[in-house]
């Protein structure tokens, strides 16, 4: 992974970094590896995620048919 520093902006390029682990999904993965996990609750914990990913794949279909009303977007007050 690599970032640019621009101008000796060294704060705005670990923002960027930061920005970018976090989408990548690295910090979840060190949370995760910081302990030992037993199999059986490895097992129940990626069960969860794949019917959470389910639900949220139905939702967005039942969404983009119309079913259902989209979820409001919010405003970034920047």
């Amino acid at each position: 992974m690599q970032v640019l520093v621009r101008d000796n902006n060294v704060e705005q390029a670990l923002r960027a970094l930061k920005r970018k682990m976090q989408r990548e999904g690295l910090f979840r993965e060190m949370k995760e590896r910081r302990a030992y996990e037993k199999p059986s609750e490895r097992r129940i914990r990626e069960r969860a995620q794949a019917i959470s990913r389910q639900r949220k794949a139905a939702r967005k279909k039942m969404q983009r048919e119309g079913l259902i009303a989209s979820a409001k977007r919010r405003s970034s007050a920047r």
